[in-house]
């Protein structure tokens, strides 16, 4: 979906909240002066304690990616399982983890699924809407709640000022084709963006007899606002996703004719006052559908499956600054509800075909105190959590972290963190198709302690990261093979997994290495992300997503200006996967911009390998495609 106008980005056009050239030698000091959200109160990169991976519009320009999912292939400590292409359904994890323990967030504002983890990253946002994505890797529940177990993920949108219209249009293999367009109006104080986009793909298999068992139709529309007033600013959002897609052999390699429909919408209102103690109240509701075919388009087999969730949730957070540093609170109500075919317990009034549900409810109290000096920052807090789904009081879960700034380009951090995750409705109640819940799931606990080493000058940017995370009750789904062929997949609570990580990133921007703006070499990106994990099940256990970890990660980008307007990336990816065979990718993008358009081609999986990121689903090889985008102002 990324369009070639993004293209235009890397060729040079003007960064929208820096105001300054993509391209420019201080593009690197730039980036450290975003705000990111790594602590309870708004803080620079450059001067957080903890480290915030940010991709930002230069990087995201220039990747051969189509989706928030592709985008996200290509940081290190973010491990990105495909069961279906172009974001039709992606299981991310952070740090060794599993799909359910990440925070992800739009616009800071919770959007994660207490259903499953699969439905995560159906992102209500086109990629032309995105201005960066920020990754906090490691556990954060005094930022961002029970959900973030491992970490988070949170998606931040252009703010659409000004006024002026895009329209977009790719096609590719495999009969894919992708469109949209997008509006941003304002006047005075207000502004405002709408986006939609539809795309669609026979895929790129077919089931044994010969029938589609790999296409998507989707569509996503996103709407976000903001007024700026002399007491308060106000933010508002609203998004929808809608997708229908084959799901071949997503769930069970015995029947390759599965199918889905999923449908999720989401609608969030904040406030932030202003003077000297900041108030920021927010209301948000997020709404999904699905519904699951084992045989698509025939429920006299089996019965289809169908769920519906309802999430409000409710918070007001405070900070006020003082000699002693800025101090914050926050309180806040999180109340998740499902009615089902199959996950919940019966309920006292059914309604058609939603037979049973189970409602919960959240209630959380985070207090935090951030020291801010000339070159150390220490941040330190708490949450205390209850959750009524299950019979635990109050749990208290603490964080501290701190760094060091020294000769004036290095930055020393070290932190420790703890949270906690409830099971979610799919791992308490599903019994059905060859799986079987366990209702009295423990919720997984984790503590992590982390330290590293950053630089960045002249056009260098470099952080080395060691961490050890301790998580105990963690959950899976594990199947005895001595119980035979046919045992069932069980829900089941492991005692503790260790886990020993490090990590290294690097980026180098030539122009400003070497002082020439014109250079042909933009920008080289390598990172490699390493884990070992302590905790093995007895040989004849399986183990479906918890220790099937990704031990190694390497990736490779190079950013070339060709000449004139033309411009090309070349990246590569190699992925070592406990259990699975090694692979390697690489991928390209060129394109060319001009005034007011800009158009695209790029290639995946040139080599055309075979490799599978999750079962017996075999990915798409070498996949072609080619897009143009017009930019329209007044």
């Amino acid at each position: 979906m990324i369009l070639a106008a993004v293209c235009a980005s890397a060729a040079g056009n003007a960064i929208r909240n820096s105001e300054k050239s993509e391209m420019s030698p201080d593009s690197v000091y730039v980036l450290e002066s975003v705000s990111v959200t790594g602590s309870r109160v708004p803080m620079d990169l450059g001067t957080s304690a903890r480290i915030v991976t940010v991709l930002d519009s230069v990087r995201i320009a220039s990747m051969p990616a189509q989706t928030v999912n592709d985008i996200l292939k290509f940081a290190a400590g973010v491990d990105v399982r495909q069961r279906g292409t172009m974001g039709v359904q992606t299981d991310i994890s952070v740090r060794g983890g599993t799909f359910d323990q990440i925070a992800v967030l739009v616009n800071g504002i919770n959007v994660s699924d207490p259903q499953t983890g699969h439905n995560a990253a159906d992102f209500p946002v086109d990629m032309a809407d995105i201005e960066r994505i920020e990754i906090l890797e490691g556990p954060a529940s005094r930022i961002y709640g029970t959900s973030s177990l491992v970490g988070a993920i949170n998606i931040v949108t252009k703010p659409g000022k000004g006024r002026g219209a895009s329209l977009h249009a790719e096609t590719g293999s495999y009969g894919y084709f992708n469109g949209g367009a997008s509006l941003s109006f304002g006047k005075g104080r207000w502004n405002n963006r709408i986006s939609g986009s539809w795309s669609r793909s026979d895929g790129y298999s077919r089931s044994d007899k010969r029938n589609l068992n790999a296409d998507f139709d989707m569509l996503k529309a996103f709407f976000r606002g903001s007024y700026t007033g002399d007491d308060a600013d106000v933010s508002y959002q609203a998004g929808i996703s809608r997708k229908d897609f084959g799901s071949n052999t997503f769930y069970s390699a015995k029947y390759d004719e599965q199918f889905e429909h999923t449908l999720k919408s989401t609608m969030a209102l904040s406030a932030q006052t202003k003077g000297a103690i900041h108030l920021k109240p927010s209301v948000y509701w997020n709404h999904s559908q699905d519904r699951f075919e084992l045989f698509r388009g025939d429920d006299s087999k089996v019965p289809f499956n169908y769920h519906k969730t309802n999430v409000i949730g409710v918070e007001l957070s405070s900070w006020v600054e003082s000699c002693l540093g800025k101090t914050a609170f926050s309180a806040g109500m999180r109340n998740e509800d499902i009615v089902s075919t199959n996950l919940g317990n019966p309920l006292a009034n059914p309604d058609g075909k939603y037979v049973v549900g189970l409602n919960r409810t959240q209630i959380s109290f985070n207090l935090e105190h951030d020291i801010i000096l000339r070159n150390f920052t220490l941040s330190a807090g708490v949450s205390a959590i209850r959750n009524t789904g299950n019979e635990d009081g109050f749990g208290f879960y603490p964080g501290i972290d701190a760094s060091y700034r020294f000769a004036g380009n290095w930055k020393v951090y070290a932190s420790y963190n703890s949270s906690y995750r409830m099971p979610t409705f799919t791992e308490l109640f599903y019994s059905v198709g060859g799986y079987k819940a366990d209702q009295l799931l423990k919720p997984e606990k984790m503590q992590s302690i982390e330290g590293g080493l950053k630089y960045s000058a002249g056009g260098v940017s470099a952080v080395a990261t060691i961490y050890y995370h301790r998580g105990t009750d963690m959950i899976d789904w594990v199947k005895d093979n001595l119980e035979g062929e046919d045992a069932p997949w069980k829900s089941w609570n492991h005692s503790k997994i260790n886990s020993l990580g490090e990590e290294f990133t690097l980026r180098l921007d030539l122009p400003a290495m070497v002082s020439d703006p014109d250079f042909f070499l933009r920008a080289i990106n390598v990172s490699y992300s390493h884990i070992n994990q302590d905790k093995e099940l007895d040989g004849h256990m399986e183990s479906m997503y918890a220790l099937e970890y990704l031990k190694d990660k390497l990736v490779a980008q190079v950013d070339f200006h060709i000449w004139n307007r033309l411009f090309m990336n070349v990246s590569y990816r190699f992925q070592d996967r406990n259990g699975y065979d090694p692979y390697s990718l690489v991928d390209s993008r060129i394109c060319w911009n001009a005034e007011g358009w800009s158009a695209y081609m790029e290639a995946n999986n040139i080599l055309d390998h075979t490799y599978y990121d999750f079962g017996y689903i075999p990915q798409p090889g070498i996949w072609f495609k080619a897009g143009v985008r017009f930019e329209l102002g007044w």
